[in-house]
């Protein structure tokens, strides 16, 4: 039987290791926007950590992993609005996934959750911060003069695959790690 004590190290180390994997895998840009927003698996180990220890700890994973995002990153930010909007904010809502802790196939609403509040953030600096003043192009996308619709197609056009991707590499590695993903080795 593992005690508080034990359970409580065990969360921390996996928690430290997954944060870490994120960071690494922060670096992995399958492709970047000008101003900020990239395509990579990055997400994966935060919504995974969360969805093995719950709320509390996957958004604490989330905001360590945009603090680091943010200091070592070469992070994208107008003013210390934008860096905690688009940074601190707005990877902490990943340990949503941990509201679906212990169901089967939780990690896929989870992953959906947790990019869902992602996303809310990004747009909520989209529309504050990045609001355009003036027609502003997308290129493939056309060009916008409501800054609504402009965050909404932006920031769009990285987290919708993000949270593909995500789902990607949940599919791939559920059936292996099913037994991981259920946290049956916590209740040991």
């Amino acid at each position: 039987m593992k005690t508080n004590s034990h359970q409580r190290v065990r969360a921390l180390t996996e928690g430290a290791i997954f944060v870490a994997l994120a960071f690494v895998l922060s670096f992995v840009k399958l492709y970047e926007l000008p101003n900020g927003g990239s395509l990579t698996p990055a997400m994966f180990p935060i919504l995974f950590y969360a969805h093995r220890f719950g709320l509390g700890k996957g958004l604490t994973a989330g905001f360590v992993f945009g603090l680091l995002q943010l200091l070592f990153d070469g992070a994208y930010a107008w003013g210390w609005q934008s860096m905690i909007l688009d940074y601190l904010l707005a990877f902490t809502p990943l340990g949503l996934a941990g509201l679906f802790k212990g169901k089967a196939w939780g990690i896929f609403p989870g992953t959906l959750l947790g990019c869902l509040g992602r996303f809310i953030v990004h747009h909520i600096s989209g529309i504050t911060i990045y609001k355009i003043i003036e027609p502003t192009s997308v290129p493939g996308l056309g060009t916008y003069d409501n800054p609504h619709l402009y965050s909404l197609v932006y920031n769009g056009s990285y987290m919708i695959p993000n949270m593909l991707l995500a789902l990607i590499l949940a599919g791939v590695l559920y059936v292996p790690l099913k037994s991981y993903f259920a946290g049956n080795d916590l209740k040991k």
